[in-house]
């Protein structure tokens, strides 16, 4: 393959030749230090912000006695994704990665801090949690642009894979330490510990990640709204990042069910709403658990060959499995359900993750990748209210079957259609030159490079 990429460029250490076909083990992926700290810093963040959500919804309660408030706690996280996630995200491109993870890190911590204050009112609350959730946009979109950079392109995937999987165990984890440290103790310390671990996190990724320079130098820039629009651009013009994005919108409309309907599930198995609690934990836990195992078993023992192969089988199992609780008799077997459907979701995400990520070239990541989240977001908000209003003209196992079956024909449609090549088989993504004066990278570029590959 010849090589005729720009003579300076930032390193990209996921670029370089096709990578082979081997298994890569967890020691491989944790000798790169800066992922090490990557990693430590994303988990320490998890923690805190799956735990202040769980104590913040009991603080509210608590305060007001309102199950809509409470609620609207929770969803407040996923509104600045859907309002300007995109747009935020953007901002991500024009300074260096490491600076934006620091920056974001110890600017949530304030709000986050306040809210822990005694006496805070609660729309004072909900404000201060929806500017602390801004920050999630740039520090996300960073954090994904980053690793192609400091991971190299066999180890990318199954990195993919442990940081979706530790974000699923640190969410249960998280919730249920988050709602006994609130309910047991004090509330306000569990926030109190989320803005701790914003500065933990801020001071991890300044002492181990290396400095680098912006995505996008000053003399590359233009009006944001514009960078925004190529992001969009770049991901739906291109026929393998289209692909990808819509495969994994349509995962997203009934994997989010069990746990968006959890409560109201568990009430169909119990009258006495003092035994509902743990039918509903189970439904909920389930998914995450089921794409835990999925996700390190595949990313862990399964070569690329072989996770491009399971991309069909999983595509049709994760709906399959969910359409199957409309018979389900208890609680329990809709968790084993929802697992199989976690397990063949965990399998599926990362391979098309990392298809994605190594299609992309460097000064495009954090904007597509803010494309990606802030679909996910929205169609997740949509599937829950959308079902959950159809559950109260009819039962909940027979609108979330039906839902299920609706995205098994979807995503045997969208499997069907998937190009018939990869961007493990892609020539490196073109990167944005490092030097003044050089010729930025367009998404039209972009998608000529990808038409040619495939025409090949």
């Amino acid at each position: 393959m010849s090589d005729d990429r720009p003579a300076a460029q930032p390193a990209d250490r996921a670029g370089g030749a096709p990578e082979p076909d081997t298994s890569v083990t967890f020691r491989d992926l944790f000798a790169a230090r800066e992922y090490r700290a990557v990693y430590s810093s994303l988990v320490v963040n998890w923690l805190g912000d799956y735990l202040a959500r769980a104590a913040i919804m009991v603080l509210v309660y608590q305060q007001s006695r309102s199950v809509l408030l409470s609620a609207a706690s929770f969803a407040i996280s996923y509104l600045p994704w859907i309002v300007g996630g995109p747009f935020l995200a953007a901002i991500a491109e024009r300074y260096p990665y490491r600076r934006v993870l620091i920056v974001a890190d110890l600017a949530r911590a304030v709000p986050i801090a306040l809210i822990a204050l005694p006496g805070m009112p609660i729309y004072a609350i909900l404000v201060l949690l929806f500017v602390a959730m801004l920050g999630a946009p740039p520090t996300q979109a960073a954090r994904s642009a980053l690793l192609p950079l400091i991971l190299e392109r066999r180890t990318l995937v199954t990195g993919l894979a442990v940081n979706a999987s530790t974000s699923q165990a640190a969410q249960v984890f998280g919730y249920v330490v988050g709602a006994l440290v609130a309910t047991g103790i004090n509330a306000r310390l569990g926030i109190a510990l989320d803005a701790i671990s914003f500065v933990i996190s801020a001071v991890i990724i300044a002492l181990w990640v290396d400095p680098r320079p912006a995505a996008a130098g000053p003399d590359q820039r233009r009006h944001l709204l514009r960078e925004t629009g190529e992001g969009f651009r770049l991901v739906f013009g291109t026929p393998l990042l289209r692909s990808i994005a819509l495969t994994v919108f349509a995962l997203t409309t009934f994997a989010i069910l069990p746990e968006g309907l959890a409560a109201g599930w568990a009430a169909l198995f119990h009258h006495d709403p003092s035994a509902r609690g743990f039918d509903q934990g189970l439904i909920m836990a389930a998914g995450p658990v089921g794409f835990v195992i999925g996700g390190l078993a595949v990313g862990r023992l399964v070569r690329p060959s072989g996770r491009r192969r399971l991309v069909k089988p999983f595509a049709v199992l994760a709906p399959l499995a969910l359409a199957l609780t409309m018979f389900a008799p208890n609680a329990a077997t809709v968790a084993v359900l929802a697992g199989v459907s976690g397990v063949a979701q965990g399998g599926l995400m990362p391979t098309l993750n990392g298809e994605f990520v190594l299609a992309l070239p460097h000064g495009y990541r954090a904007r597509a990748y803010a494309v990606m989240q802030g679909g996910v977001q929205f169609i997740q908000f949509f599937a829950v209210v959308v079902t959950g209003a159809l559950a109260q003209v009819s039962s909940i196992p027979l609108v979330v079957g039906l839902w299920s079956l609706g995205g098994l024909v979807l995503m045997v449609v969208l499997v069907s259609r998937r190009p018939r090549y990869s961007a493990y088989d892609m020539p490196v993504s073109p990167a944005v030159p490092e030097h003044a004066g050089a010729t930025r990278v367009t998404p039209e570029q972009v998608r000529r490079s990808a038409a040619g590959k495939l025409d090949r």
